[in-house]
């Protein structure tokens, strides 16, 4: 199996972090393709809590300069209220000021949902998510790194997806939380994530936890690879037992992940790429992580 490249940039400027990250996936080309946008919108908590609105917005304008037919930002949050979570970070502002669609997942009628359903998922009947979003010609999201206090254990990629799903807290935050946020990735398939890791939760979370400095971005095409390096970077700044006394492939999240063939399986399938030597050093750190977990 060829490796999966994680793109790395140690910085402390969100808007530089980003422009870095997007070259390193070299140029991108949606010419006359409906983009959709997935930011980190739970609720309107500093970052880590929700995206940044720097990333967010350079972003939106790598993504322009792709050339996509249109450009649509889509979200529901939770426990706040998307319309709340939009107001107080300014996002209708932003996507007005980019010519970006703007929709509340929220306030979706029954009609613009659709069923996604397989064999073998711990989603009775399967799950629902937006037309919008199953019929979307590209999409690209971006997460934040944190661990997660009410049984996800860790959030960033793959978590990512449940902000797809209909605001069903009791449907989700089951036994099988970890399991099910993995089987939702099934039904999209990012062109690439971004990961602002410049400050993170080495515990609590998703909206307010212990904050920590790791300076870092990430970018990718492989949800589990992008996981995993997070993951590594957790370890390394020294997080809660949830993460520091589980390997990274034994996850819960990312063990459904890889049985559900959405990435690579192991950690030598990952190549960490840098493009100064700082974040060289950097990476080379969390490969050793990786490495002592094969």
């Amino acid at each position: 199996m060829n490796k999966s490249a994680i793109y790395l940039v140690t910085t402390t400027d969100r808007r530089e972090g980003v422009r870095r990250c997007l070259n390193h996936l070299g140029p991108l080309d949606y010419s006359g393709r409906k983009a959709y946008l997935k930011p980190n919108f739970n609720t309107a908590d500093i970052t880590p809590g929700s995206t940044h609105n720097d990333t967010l917005e350079e972003l939106i304008i790598g993504l322009k300069a792709a050339n996509p037919a249109s450009i649509t930002l889509g979200e529901r949050s939770g426990p706040a209220s998307a319309a709340d979570v939009f107001r107080e970070k300014k996002i209708p502002e932003m996507c007005r000021k980019h010519g970006v669609g703007l929709v509340n997942f929220e306030e979706l009628k029954p009609e613009d949902w659709v069923t996604f359903d397989r064999e073998g998922l711990h989603w009775p009947g399967g799950f629902q998510i937006p037309k919008l979003v199953a019929e979307t010609d590209v999409a690209v999201a971006t997460c934040c790194l944190k661990t997660h206090g009410f049984g996800g254990v860790y959030s960033a990629a793959l978590k990512l997806a449940v902000g797809l799903t209909p605001k069903d807290f009791m449907k989700l935050h089951g036994p099988h939380i970890r399991k099910m946020i993995a089987e939702i990735n099934l039904a999209y398939t990012p062109d690439f994530i971004l990961n602002d890791a410049i400050d993170v939760f080495t515990d609590g979370g998703p909206m307010e936890g212990k904050r920590a400095k790791a300076n870092v971005m990430l970018i990718g095409r492989d949800r589990i690879a992008i996981d995993a390096v997070g993951l590594a970077v957790l370890k390394d700044l020294g997080s809660n037992k949830a993460i520091m006394d589980t390997p990274i492939f034994k996850q819960e999240q990312i063990v459904r992940a890889v049985e559900l063939n959405l990435g690579v399986s192991g950690p030598g399938q990952i190549e960490i790429v840098t493009d100064d030597p700082e974040s060289e050093a950097y990476a080379e750190k969390l490969r050793q992580i990786l490495q002592a977990e094969i």
